[in-house]
């Protein structure tokens, strides 16, 4: 059977931007079910048998309504290998009720333990639980890809954090003691291990000069955007200095009375994957409504934070991309999402259930303009 009608049917009807299976089941050509049958084995084929990398496997998520923003930070997750390997390693556990974890658990163990190398899973069950713990997902309505990533990412701490409170209770511990500090705060998580770096708040009263400083953790950093401008400069603007003054002055304990005063924020602890999200969601005004920021803003491929506090630890930290969540769309309630992801040496773009390599030089045209989250030491970038 000779495949090459079929394979640039599919690449014609395909289009990156969005993939519509309901299209392809109206038409003529081909079933649907051959249809991504020969799209995989076209993905497997442009790969190639040798430079497939080992124990790797690339699958589509389905679309369960509106899902995408869901699907594409799976995906950017999946291939952040410390975050996919201690969810991993979470499934090895003993059984535990279930919960988004547990899902997500065994959607991943699910995709790494197929036989096939490509193909497309059904991510029915960890979407099902999503929607029935948090009612602003239970809905087919487009949802924000950040505003999951962020409850993902808290929820799944939670739960280790629960977890260990009760193992601590029931005296299971290694060490085999019991925690009786109920009042202590919760011990960090491998999310917490990941994704979270700390912000050091500094502020410098203009009178007698004392600088006061105010440490806030983060799992992602949310970074405003402008016309033509660089991933280094959003980042540099996030630390500008700010000056308090007027009803905003700051109370000064040495000065003791509201003072003028600069403030700023900085980067004291660098995180091992530092998650950006790029503001490209503005509410304007003159609308009363949500709009987006379409600019252009150029992000490299290895990215260093200069916005660092003095005391900084590893401030000389490097971040390599390895996902970029996009959003395509005029808006936050409508559009679509998908991830472009770094797997080995290849770039994959993950479109629902539709996987394609695409060209580095492809990546940065495609994101410039549209790019929603990033994700990197190792980056993640979110738009």
């Amino acid at each position: 059977m000779d495949c090459s009608f079929y394979n640039f049917q599919i690449q014609v009807i395909y289009p990156c931007e969005k993939n519509s299976l309901d299209f392809f089941s109206q038409a003529d050509e081909l079933p649907v079910y051959i249809v991504v049958t020969l799209m995989f084995f076209s993905l497997e084929k442009e790969i190639g048998p040798e430079q497939f990398p080992v124990n790797e496997h690339y699958f589509g998520l389905v679309n369960f309504g509106n899902t995408c923003y869901c699907n594409s930070v799976l995906q950017a997750l999946y291939f952040c290998r410390p975050f996919r390997d201690k969810v991993l390693a979470y499934k090895s556990q003993p059984r535990k009720k279930e919960n988004l974890l547990t899902c997500l658990a065994d959607l991943f163990h699910s995709i790494a333990t197929q036989k096939k190398k490509v193909g497309v899973i059904p991510p029915k069950k960890f979407i099902t639980r999503l929607r029935k713990e948090n009612e602003l997902f239970d809905n087919y309505m487009q949802q924000d890809a950040h505003e999951f990533l962020n409850y993902l990412l808290n929820t799944i701490a939670d739960i280790l954090q629960e977890e260990r409170k009760q193992e601590k209770q029931n005296g299971r511990l290694p060490n085999g003691n019991i925690d009786n500090e109920n009042n202590s705060p919760p011990d960090p998580t491998w999310v917490h291990e990941i994704f979270q770096g700390t912000l050091t708040n500094e502020t410098r009263c203009l009178t007698c000069e004392t600088i006061s400083s105010k440490d806030e953790d983060f799992l992602d950093l949310s970074v405003d955007v402008e016309q033509n401008t660089s991933i280094t400069h959003c980042l540099r603007g996030f630390s500008n200095t700010e000056t308090l003054c007027s009803e905003y002055k700051y109370y000064c304990e040495e000065c003791r009375s509201k003072q003028e005063a600069h403030k700023r924020m900085k980067v004291k602890k660098l995180p091992m994957i530092l998650a950006l999200h790029l503001k490209r969601f503005k509410y304007m005004d003159q609308l009363h409504r949500y709009t987006k920021l379409s600019y252009r803003v150029v992000f490299p491929l290895e990215l260093r934070l200069f916005n660092t506090s003095g005391d900084a630890t590893n401030p000389d930290r490097m971040y390599d991309l390895v996902a970029v969540v996009v959003h395509c769309g005029s808006g936050p309630n409508r559009g679509h999402y998908i991830a472009i992801v770094k797997s080995h040496d290849f770039w994959l773009l993950f479109d629902d259930d539709i996987v394609e390599v695409k060209e580095e030089n492809n990546l940065l045209v495609l994101t410039s303009k549209t790019s929603h989250c990033l994700l990197g030491p190792w980056l993640v970038k979110l738009e």
